[in-house]
């Protein structure tokens, strides 16, 4: 990852802290917060290249989750969830989610566009954290396996936060709902596969692997 895109960040000096979801946290937040806003971080994709060995999956059968890949257009955006945690709240919630992402990810900083603009709230760009898998972390399963063999891992992969099928689709169904009209190949090529597979209708046989 270019580190003009992605800063490690440990919070301590400022001013607000803002939250960034792209994967589960955009539709289920774990932790309290003080503000909520829809938008959007530059420069990335999301893509499904880390294994899951806790939360959708097992150490004998890892799942698949997502984590963000630096992409080759500077403009192009992930959509996800924004959340601006209270500041008595705040370490307290990053020490919970420092433990929920504790296999392979890592605390970054980048800028959040807030979207649609809000009369109510302020619209200007914000310094927010993520959590991104690292490249060398043992549970991370690369970049060139198929959406095929993705949609094949994540079948029949469940683990103590459910099926891992369920987490393709709540993220699919939620960038829709959220984002209209917005594509995200990999994803909803990715969910296209998987109920092909889960319905046995023989579809889900087009290899698509994304750009990045």
């Amino acid at each position: 990852m270019s580190r003009t895109a992605l800063n490690v960040c440990d919070s301590k000096n400022e001013e607000e802290t803002w939250i960034f979801g792209y994967g589960s946290l955009v539709w289920k937040a774990d932790f309290p917060f003080e503000e909520q806003r829809t938008g959007f971080v530059k420069g990335f994709c999301r893509r499904f290249y880390q294994n899951s060995i806790d939360h959708r999956g097992t150490h004998d059968k890892p799942g698949r989750v997502v984590t963000l890949i630096q992409s080759k257009d500077p403009d192009a955006k992930v959509w996800g969830m924004g959340y601006r945690i209270g500041r008595e709240d705040t370490q307290r919630v990053l020490c919970h989610l420092d433990h929920r992402e504790k296999n392979g990810y890592d605390r970054h900083r980048v800028l959040f566009y807030p979207y649609p603009p809000s009369d109510a709230q302020t619209n200007d760009p914000k310094n927010i954290l993520l959590y991104v898998a690292t490249v060398d972390n043992p549970s991370f399963a690369g970049q060139s396996d198929s959406l095929e063999v993705i949609a094949g891992q994540i079948v029949g992969a469940a683990g103590e936060s459910g099926k891992n099928p369920e987490y393709v689709y709540k993220l699919a169904e939620a960038m829709r709902q959220l984002y209209p009209g917005e594509e995200d190949e990999h994803l909803f090529e990715l969910e296209r596969i998987l109920r092909a597979m889960e319905t046995g209708d023989g579809t889900g046989d087009r290899t698509v692997s994304g750009s990045n």
